[in-house]
């Protein structure tokens, strides 16, 4: 069990989380919010990497914020940038990893290092130096690198960007298999990974957690009220202009701008309702205070 409680951290004038107040069971669990919303700065602060100005965070009881060896041992951690050792091999730098992870034994070691490689497809390249690998390859790594030593917390900041698509649903697999006796947090501003695996999840925007629970909980606020309309450019300013702070968003779609408005009924003529809004529609919605 993952407790934190009233957290809060400054960055000068910034207040980059602000009262965060979250309880994790063993599973996966969806942190959604743009680029600037403080979720890395809590991902770090979970990780023990920096300390919050207030609150207190607990993982089975242990306060981490006083003992952070507490979480340490058992934490598997995929920041959104990391440093490699510049001539170390792919296969070196993880029993490197594994034996600052308590991973003594070599031979169990080295078996959970093949294991990882051959998941994240880096098996024929565990020989080459990391510093040498593309993006995607090094963000593969990465993912083996947190999954080493079988934490019973993983937290994983931004983690399928990079990667191509049958990549990343390689990794969505992995992340679904380990979900059911770990905790697992996934922090990221993609929905549709949080849709794919997330059965728990949190909107965050500001440094402030604005919604929390299952995504079709969420889902179920806004059903009904989601409208649409393809228009042309200009209509869609119009529009945006006209049905201010009703707008989830605009998205070109074959040379038109699809309008996306949430309201009871239907805004004007040419609004057509959709049945199935989708957990974007409940991202914006909530990010933007509307519901």
């Amino acid at each position: 069990m993952l407790n934190i409680e009233n957290v809060h951290k400054r960055f000068g004038q910034i207040h980059a989380l602000n009262n965060i107040n979250l309880e994790l069971k063993p599973g996966l669990f969806g942190l959604l919010g743009p680029n600037g919303a403080g979720k890395s700065t809590l991902m770090r602060t979970l990780a023990t990497l920096q300390k919050p100005d207030e609150g207190t965070i607990t993982f089975n009881g242990e306060n981490i914020v006083k003992n952070p060896d507490v979480i340490r041992r058992t934490l598997g951690y995929l920041p959104q940038d990391f440093g490699v050792y510049p001539r170390m091999s792919a296969e070196k730098l993880l029993h490197h990893i594994g034996v600052l992870k308590g991973m003594t034994n070599k031979a169990e070691r080295q078996e959970q290092i093949d294991q990882l490689l051959s998941q994240v497809d880096l098996r024929k390249f565990r020989k080459a130096s990391v510093a040498s690998f593309s993006g995607g390859m090094r963000q593969r790594f990465g993912v083996a690198q947190a999954m080493l030593g079988d934490p019973k917390l993983l937290i994983v900041d931004e983690p399928t960007a990079g990667l191509d698509p049958f990549q990343r649903q390689r990794f969505l697999d992995l992340l679904s298999e380990a979900g059911e006796e770990k905790i697992i947090i996934l922090s990221t501003h993609i929905v549709e990974d949080v849709r794919a695996l997330c059965p728990d999840m949190a909107v965050m925007g500001e440094g402030k957690i604005v919604a929390r629970g299952a995504p079709e909980e969420l889902l179920e606020k806004i059903k009904s009220s989601v409208w649409r309309k393809t228009v042309s450019k200009a209509e869609s300013v119009e529009l945006t202009e006209k049905y201010d702070g009703k707008i989830l968003s605009t998205r070109y779609l074959r040379g038109k701008v699809v309008v996306s408005v949430l309201s009871d009924q239907s805004p004007e003529t040419g609004f057509v309702q959709d049945k199935d809004p989708g957990l974007e529609d409940t991202y914006f919605a909530n990010l933007y205070g509307m519901v």
